[in-house]
């Protein structure tokens, strides 16, 4: 949290390690990665390794060894300004290097990741441009007739089977099933620090949706505990006692295997208090 904004950009590169998690020791993943020594700067950078090993995640098919991710919260759109921008820095980033053509344009490629389609964009680059827009699976198009490979990925359109961390991280769930499906998948997870902060940004995201799936579930008024543990004080009045909550969660994070000095921290009490409970 800056300012009460959210930061979704975070929470998506831990995504997207979730997504390639099996294919991690493939890729390096920089977050907001400096194009030069000017502060610009992409979102994400991805780099393949290895040439010759292909990527099977299908958002990263269209991986080369160079690619450049523009990433859109939710609430924010797709548009023609910033495909020219993201365009040029991928230009920038290929041509500031020590030497001519250390970086062959045929090893970039650009995506762009955002929730809403972007109509209006994709008729300029159809007129303008003359590319093609090919869907290539759910919530993948690519767009052909560029020197780059170019893709666009729309979060919502994405299949929980194949994406569900992605196609999650937005901030309109539904507080029953969606919330609930999260939950189960999460649990396994919880200790893993990626999963942890894609759990933290989608809960605070969806608060209100959160606590109206909390009056009916007690691992979710943990979870919720254990984020907003700061501001339990102002709920005292809606029937939570930080107390029992905090007790809850200090055995539950001790069954789990969290060291007592990690408890401490994330229930905001110390190692003492932590000790004394648990004893």
């Amino acid at each position: 949290m800056t300012d009460g904004q959210l930061q979704w950009h975070p929470a998506f590169v831990a995504v997207l390690h979730i997504e390639f998690e099996d294919e991690l020791d493939a890729l390096e993943i920089r977050s907001e990665h400096l194009l030069s020594k000017k502060p610009l700067q992409v979102d994400v950078l991805i780099i393949k390794k290895t040439d010759d090993i292909p990527i099977h995640k299908n958002i990263g098919k269209i991986f080369r060894k160079h690619n450049i991710i523009e990433y859109k919260s939710p609430d924010a759109s797709l548009n023609i300004n910033d495909f020219y921008k993201v365009y040029a820095y991928t230009c920038l980033y290929q041509s500031d290097t020590n030497k001519v053509a250390e970086i062959s344009p045929g090893e970039l490629t650009i995506t762009f990741v955002c929730n809403h389609y972007p109509r209006k964009l994709l008729n300029h680059l159809r007129r303008s441009r003359h590319l093609t827009v090919t869907k290539k699976a759910k919530g993948i198009y690519y767009l052909i007739g560029d020197e780059f490979p170019i893709q666009i990925i729309i979060t919502k359109e994405l299949t929980k089977e194949e994406n569900f961390w992605l196609q999650n991280l937005r901030n309109d769930l539904k507080p029953d099933s969606e919330i609930q499906d999260i939950l189960e998948k999460y649990e396994n997870k919880k200790q893993d620090l990626y999963y942890q902060a894609v759990m933290n940004l989608i809960v605070r995201a969806n608060r209100e949706q959160m606590k109206e799936g909390a009056a009916m579930c007690d691992a979710l008024n943990e979870l919720l505990y254990e984020i907003f543990a700061d501001k339990l004080e102002e709920e005292k009045d809606e029937g939570i006692k930080l107390g029992e909550f905090r007790t809850r969660t200090i055995f539950k994070l001790s069954q789990a295997g969290t060291p007592i000095d990690q408890i401490a921290e994330k229930c905001g009490v110390s190692v003492e208090k932590v000790q004394q409970i648990l004893n």
